[in-house]
């Protein structure tokens, strides 16, 4: 029997979920599937400069996960770039980020919750 797959811990999903050239129509052969994990170990490798180590302390994940997804990410987007394909983010094994939780996973969240406090403290005075 196969090990049961562990949801990965996501900040938050993409304000877009569709990307490529515009001129072109969607044809079903032409589309790219990033998963919501893909897309996770990207923005936190790529955009938020954490290493694989801290990634995957972050998606509560073993590194070697975050490797394997990293790796399959990066290729996708290559494909989606070189190829002129649409790229797509929806669907994995994941579990966003609780906001009330008292541990934030990520800056992002850090950033999130700083912002409704202060939003908070702003309607109070009022």
């Amino acid at each position: 029997m196969p090990r049961p797959r562990k949801c990965r811990k996501v900040c938050c999903l993409p304000k877009s979920n569709l990307f490529g050239p515009i001129d072109k129509t969607m044809i079903e052969n032409e589309i790219i599937v990033m998963t919501v994990d893909e897309y996770e170990a990207i923005r936190l490798m790529d955009l938020e400069g954490m290493t694989q180590e801290e990634c995957a302390e972050k998606m509560n994940v073993a590194r070697t996960t975050v490797q394997r997804i990293y790796n399959e990410a990066r290729l996708k987007i290559a494909k989606s770039l070189v190829n002129g394909y649409l790229l797509k983010i929806e669907g994995g094994d994941y579990k966003l980020c609780e906001e009330n939780s008292s541990l934030f996973g990520c800056r992002r969240c850090h950033e999130q919750k700083c912002c409704q406090i202060s939003s908070d403290v702003n309607l109070k005075e009022e």
